[in-house]
């Protein structure tokens, strides 16, 4: 939606119909779709980021408690 956005942008100033009001209100209405779509996607991506990040959190969790730990070697006394 955002490449058709300014797709269409791109449209109305090669042929010269960005320059009439008409143009102008299709202009700014493209831009305001395409920003409302990069954001939604800016958050949609941020938020699965995020969920990776605390399942990866959460599994290096789980393979910490799940090694043994080993107990103290004693020093060796002379």
């Amino acid at each position: 939606m955002v490449v058709v956005s300014l797709a269409a942008i791109g449209y109305l100033i090669v042929t010269g119909q960005a320059l009439t009001v008409d143009g102008l209100f299709l202009v700014l209405t493209a831009l305001i779709s395409a920003a409302a779509f990069g954001l939604y996607i800016k958050f949609v991506i941020g938020t699965a980021m995020e969920a990776q990040a605390q399942a990866n959190a959460q599994a290096a969790k789980a393979a910490a408690k799940a090694e043994p730990k080993q107990a103290p070697t004693p020093v060796a006394q002379a």
